[in-house]
């Protein structure tokens, strides 16, 4: 079996200056489009979407929030951790 030295293979011959193209869709902000959704840490329904299974605050980059709302649903995560309306983390037993 022969090896190139690159180490580059056989798998992009003639693609070695063509860029790859992805097109990603913008993720919009869910408290810009509705304009009635109101950030509350007694919501408690509405601020679980934001946080993961282990009590992590989602990052905006994944959510979608702008930098605005995000800091909003932080403080208002923190508020309903902090009176016991969400977890900080999950029991996890070894």
């Amino acid at each position: 079996m022969a090896y190139n030295r690159e180490g580059t293979g056989d798998r992009d011959r003639g693609n070695r200056n063509k860029p790859r193209r992805t097109y990603h869709r913008r993720k919009v902000c869910k408290f810009c489009a509705d304009s009635s959704l109101t950030i509350d840490y007694k919501d408690v329904k509405n601020i679980r979407y934001f946080i993961t299974e282990r009590g992590k605050i989602t990052p905006s980059r994944i959510s979608g929030n702008c930098a605005k709302h995000q800091r909003m649903l932080a403080l208002a995560i923190k508020r309903a951790r902090n009176i016991a309306l969400l977890p900080y983390t999950t029991s996890i037993v070894n």
